[in-house]
């Protein structure tokens, strides 16, 4: 991994308005599929007394008595949990941790510290950037992006922030430190779309212990080939959303079932001879490239972390032990789409930007330009309290 000086932009210095990853405070909220979160949540209303508050799992910051808001956008309860009857809230997709789209209960009352400044700004023009945790030489992107609202979970490491590239609702007030567009333009000779950013991080950013670092080109080629790099690799992790299309290998290439899997399956493994995912006892993928199955994050190998959240034991009697009796034929296909999202993204990885010689917009060019230092109002959230939000025990928030 190449030394990152400190004359190097941080992603920090160029979208500054960043959100900590989210602290659910108990795994049961979270599950692969929906239909698993709705009889969690059905048998925790059941439950009455002692049992209801063994089974939600009490911690400092949610007890079966607080009182907190609504979350923004969700219309779900916010009376004490201890008197909660009705029926389960409409789960909502999550990008929990790198590559992992799962399903999480939106009720605040659940969830320690579930940063409602950005499910303000979560909506069908919104795409959140994540950096992803810093673990010393080991291999792994440094930025991700999503369309669903992330948790920023890292699978080793610091966690990183996350960054929606806009400010406010309906792709309005790019998160783009003041000055830098217009600079960046004056160097390439043409305007430069704030969209631009986040495709060119993408492709260009570096770990470093600092945080995310990107490096900026100066010239204007570089800088559009590698915009179009990002672009590609926004498309793959996107995964079809925002008007895009769905990921798919070429012809021959594409993964398939060759061999059922098993309705219980505990083991994962690869033949790299016959580029075969082995899944459980005679369960067979194929063929599964060998970047696919050695893609990690954080230092860790994503397609084992991705099946063994869906296998590992779970202690008997708790939410958490509520899941389907055998392997849904949704995770399958998931699993198809995980192995090309990884083929596809280890591909694109190899095209990465060699920017070694290249003549580079600094940090010190950067703060010569008066860009840096960033304004402190474009570190908070913008203010986009455009309807009334509702408060603990259905009062009106007041914010």
């Amino acid at each position: 991994m190449r030394a990152v000086t400190d004359d190097v932009p941080l992603l920090d210095d160029l979208m500054p308005w960043s959100v900590a990853p989210l602290r659910l405070g108990r795994p049961w909220v979270v599950a692969p599929d929906a239909r698993t979160l709705r009889a969690r949540w059905d048998a925790l209303v059941r439950a009455g007394g002692a049992e209801r508050e063994t089974l939600f799992r009490p911690t400092r910051a949610r007890t079966l008595t607080s009182a907190v808001a609504a979350l923004p956008g969700q219309r779900t309860g916010t009376a004490r949990f201890a008197r909660e009857a009705g029926p389960c809230p409409e789960p909502v997709r999550l990008a929990h941790g790198p590559f992992d789209e799962q399903w999480l209960l939106p009720d605040h009352r659940l969830l320690d510290e579930a940063r409602p400044e950005l499910w303000r700004v979560a909506d069908g023009r919104q795409l959140f950037t994540v950096e992803q945790g810093y673990v010393p030489q080991a291999p792994g992107p440094a930025l991700l992006v999503t369309a669903v609202l992330p948790d920023g979970r890292s699978p080793a490491g610091r966690p990183g922030r996350i960054r929606p590239l806009y400010r406010r609702p309906g792709g309005r007030e790019p998160n783009v430190t003041p000055g830098l567009l217009e600079l960046l333009g004056a160097r390439h000779g043409r305007e430069v779309p704030a969209e631009e950013l986040p495709a060119w991080a993408l492709a260009a950013a570096r770990p470093s212990p600092a945080g995310c670092a990107v490096p900026l080109p100066a010239d204007p080629a570089v800088w559009a080939a590698g915009v179009a790099l990002g672009r590609r690799m926004a498309q793959v992790q996107l995964r079809g959303a925002r008007g895009g299309e769905r990921p798919r290998l070429p012809g021959g290439r594409r993964p398939y079932v060759r061999a059922a899997l098993p309705a219980r399956p505990r083991g994962l493994a690869y033949d790299a001879e016959a580029e075969a995912l082995l899944v459980g006892d005679g369960g067979r993928i194929a063929p599964v490239p060998a970047g696919a199955w050695e893609y990690r994050a954080g230092g860790v190998r994503v397609l084992e972390a991705w099946f063994e959240r869906r296998t590992a034991p779970v202690e008997p009697g708790t939410l958490e032990a509520v899941g389907p009796a055998a392997w849904p034929a949704e995770w399958t296909s998931e699993l198809l789409e995980l192995i090309t999202v990884l083929a596809l993204q280890a591909q694109l990885e190899a095209e990465r930007p060699e920017l070694s010689g290249v003549e580079r917009v600094t940090r010190a060019d950067l703060r010569a330009a008066g860009v840096l230092p960033v304004p402190g109002a474009a570190r908070r959230p913008a203010s986009v309290l455009d309807r009334a939000e509702e408060g603990p025990e259905g009062q009106l928030a007041l914010l």
